[in-house]
């Protein structure tokens, strides 16, 4: 038996700006930056393969018949044309776990391979789908009453959320970025559930990085601009702070995605940097006051450490995961409601002393949040399918001896 697992990975977004694809290149990075093997199939622009130390790389390009999910990411229902290569990979590869990040086409690959090698399943959960899918429904049917669109809303979010669990339930293990989210798969689909928490570049983001020394507040938003953030509740928030008096303030929004027009249509304060990598990201974080995030979807929220480590208190959501990131009156607020919400930012916003008092709070709180700590816990779920995987395979040649000596006999 090797030192290290040898890991698989397949996923469908690897050089996008969201969540998954961070995760996804974290990984990737500290399985070269330890030694440990790990080949990773992902979808790109461009075909090619990168070998990095001990990491190697197999970027696929999707066709023509693709269909867009966000403004940087597709579907391809044709990827299985790659399904022989992919094959050839693993098998030249030999990975001891397989391990796949949605259940995207990519995903579906991998869990079919995974399946036909009988090499075990490591599925990470990173989006609530069918909370995703039922965010964009209920914008889609505006134009019905609002009790038929509530009720198609629910109905479909409760059949995407069972479909979702017959698939992750085909993995032996899976992993999540947070304690109740673990426990929620493990009681749901009765295996293993394992933690596979977030990082963040605490030098890369830092409050040193701050340039603007006006007194104009500056509140913030990360992410994709689409319906499921919540982005709209901006435009909520704008007009509460001209109604209490609050009138030298900007809105920073981070982003891309189709509520972006809607957006510049109705914030007055509102300024749009587009998407923002590296230490472009880092300067924007810096200069923000306060970070407000009005998802109810994200399964974590990787913006609120970035936000963190910069020195900037947060505002979010009661759901999901965001709420495990942010100390209730320490780093932030978690509200409940729209109007908590705002009522919040609100209160903050008058208050630019406890909003620098959080953030050196939120900061020194987020400094332990390493991404080799992150990914030590998450090889603890492959090391326990290989020590399985090893042990079935000791069991069934012993019960294989076992048989020929009766036979013998």
């Amino acid at each position: 038996m090797n030192s290290q697992p040898r890991v698989a990975l397949l996923c469908e977004t690897f050089h996008e700006i969201n969540g998954v694809a961070l995760t996804a290149r974290q990984l990737v990075t500290f399985a070269e930056r330890h030694n440990h093997p790990l080949l990773a199939i992902h979808g790109s622009k461009q075909r090619r393969n990168v070998q990095e130390g001990s990491v190697r790389r197999v970027e696929l390009t999707r066709g023509w018949a693709s269909i867009g999910i966000e403004s940087d990411l597709e579907y391809d229902f044709f990827l299985w044309r790659y399904a022989g290569e992919i094959r050839k990979e693993l098998e030249s590869f030999a990975p001891d776990v397989i391990h796949i990040t949605s259940p995207g086409e990519f995903g579906q690959m991998g869990a079919y391979l995974a399946h036909k090698m009988q090499i075990p399943l490591v599925a990470s959960w990173h989006t609530n789908f069918h909370q995703f899918a039922a965010r964009r429904l209920s914008k889609l049917l505006g134009f019905l009453s609002e009790g038929a669109t509530r009720s198609s809303v629910a109905w479909s979010q409760e059949i995407a959320l069972k479909l979702l669990l017959r698939f992750y339930g085909l993995a032996k293990v899976t992993l999540a970025p947070t304690v109740p989210q673990v426990q929620w798969l493990a009681e749901n689909l009765k295996k293993p559930s394992f933690l596979m928490p977030r990082g963040v570049d605490c030098e890369q983001f830092h409050p040193g990085r701050r340039t603007v020394r006006d007194f104009s507040l500056r509140l913030g938003f990360v992410g994709r601009v689409t319906p499921e953030k919540g982005v709209r509740l901006l435009a909520e928030i704008e007009r509460a702070l001209e109604k209490s008096g609050v009138r030298d303030f900007r809105i920073l929004v981070v982003g891309d995605g189709s509520e972006v027009g809607w957006l510049k249509a109705n914030l007055a304060h509102g300024e749009f940097a587009g998407v923002l990598r590296g230490d472009f990201l880092a300067d924007a974080y810096a200069n923000m006051d306060l970070f407000v995030f009005p998802s109810r979807t994200d399964t974590f929220g990787n913006v609120i450490q970035e936000a963190a480590a910069s020195g900037v208190a947060s505002v979010v959501t009661d759901e999901g995961g965001p709420k495990h990131l942010v100390a209730p009156g320490i780093t932030g607020y978690v509200a409940s409601t729209n109007e908590e919400f705002v009522a919040k930012v609100v209160e903050l916003a008058r208050d630019r002393e406890r909003l620098r008092t959080m953030g050196a709070v939120a900061r020194d709180k987020v400094m332990g949040s390493s991404w080799d700590a992150a990914f030590e816990k998450t090889y603890l779920a492959y090391r326990h399918c290989w020590t399985q995987r090893e042990a079935e395979a000791a069991q069934e040649k012993k019960l294989s001896m076992s048989n020929g000596h009766v036979a013998a006999l």
